[in-house]
C-alpha cells in the first residue's frame, strides 16, 4: 500500500528534513504521524501525494514509483489517494456540492455519475442540507466535513490528512474524528499528520513519530508523547 526505502529530502536551501526514513503502511492501518514541530512530518505527508519528491530513496503508493512518477502521470496517483488539509482549501466561488463535483470533473467522469456521488458523499459526512451553500457560510467544522467529502468522491483507497482538526475547536474535532474513524471502518487507509494528543492518546491508532527527519518510534497502539 504505502512503502518507503531509505527515503531522503534536502531542500534547495539547504534544509534535510528527512533522513533515510523507512517504513511501512498497509491496506486499512490508520497512522498517526506525530512529533514536534519541523521534525519532517509535512515533508513526509507532501511526499505521499507527490506534492514533493525524494531526493534519495524510493517510496511506492498504490503501485507508484514516486521518484519515478512523470507529471502527466500524477493524476492517476492522485485519483487513488484523498487529500484533507487544516485549512480546508475550499474553492470559494463554489458551493459545497460543486468543490466536491470540481474533484471528479478534473478526470472527466460524467455530469450523470458526479451528480449521484456527490450527493452520495455529502449524505454520507451529514451535510446533503448544505449542497448550495458557499464555503464562507459554512462553519469551520462544515467546511472540513466538506473537504472529507471531496477526498472521499473518488473512492480512493488512502486518505491523507495534515493536522485536519488544527483550525478546529474541541467538540468539532472529536466529530472529524469520528467521521475519519467510520471511514477507516470502511477499509481505507488513513495516514494523519497531527499535533491533537488528546485524539492520539484517547483513539490509540498506530503512532510513528519523526524527530529531525528520522523515525524514533513506530507503535501499534501509541500515545502522542510530546508536550508541544
Amino acid at each position: 500500500m504505502i512503502e518507503m526505502q531509505d527515503v531522503w529530502k534536502e531542500y534547495p536551501t539547504g534544509t534535510r528534513a528527512l533522513n533515510g526514513i523507512s517504513v511501512n503502511i498497509g491496506k486499512s492501518e490508520f497512522v498517526y504521524v506525530v512529533g514536534p514541530s519541523g521534525a519532517g512530518k509535512s515533508t513526509f505527508i507532501k511526499l505521499m501525494y507527490r506534492e514533493e519528491r525524494p531526493t534519495k530513496g524510493h517510496i511506492f503508493i498504490n503501485g507508484f514509483n514516486i521518484e519515478r512518477l512523470k507529471n502527466r502521470k500524477v493524476p492517476l496517483l492522485r485519483r487513488s489517494i484523498g487529500v484533507v488539509f487544516q485549512d480546508f482549501k475550499l474553492l470559494p466561488n463554489l458551493t459545497a456540492a460543486e468543490n466536491i463535483a470540481f474533484a471528479q470533473e478534473v478526470i472527466g467522469i460524467s455530469q450523470r455519475h458526479i451528480k449521484r456521488r456527490v450527493k452520495e458523499v455529502l449524505e454520507w459526512v451529514g451535510l446533503s442540507h448544505k449542497t448550495d451553500v458557499l464555503p464562507s457560510r459554512l462553519s469551520g467544522g462544515e467546511q472540513q466535513r466538506i473537504a472529507v467529502a471531496r477526498a472521499l468522491v473518488n473512492n480512493p483507497t488512502v486518505i491523507i490528512a495534515d493536522e485536519p482538526t488544527g483550525n478546529l475547536d474541541p467538540e468539532t474535532s472529536w466529530g472529524i474524528m469520528k467521521l475519519f474513524q467510520r471511514i477507516n471502518d470502511r477499509g481505507t487507509t488513513i495516514v494523519m499528520a497531527t499535533h491533537n494528543k488528546d485524539i492520539v492518546n484517547t483513539m490509540r491508532k498506530r503512532v510513528i513519530a519523526i524527530e529531525h527527519g528520522q523515525i524514533v518510534r513506530d507503535e501499534v497502539k501509541g500515545t502522542y508523547g510530546y508536550e508541544d
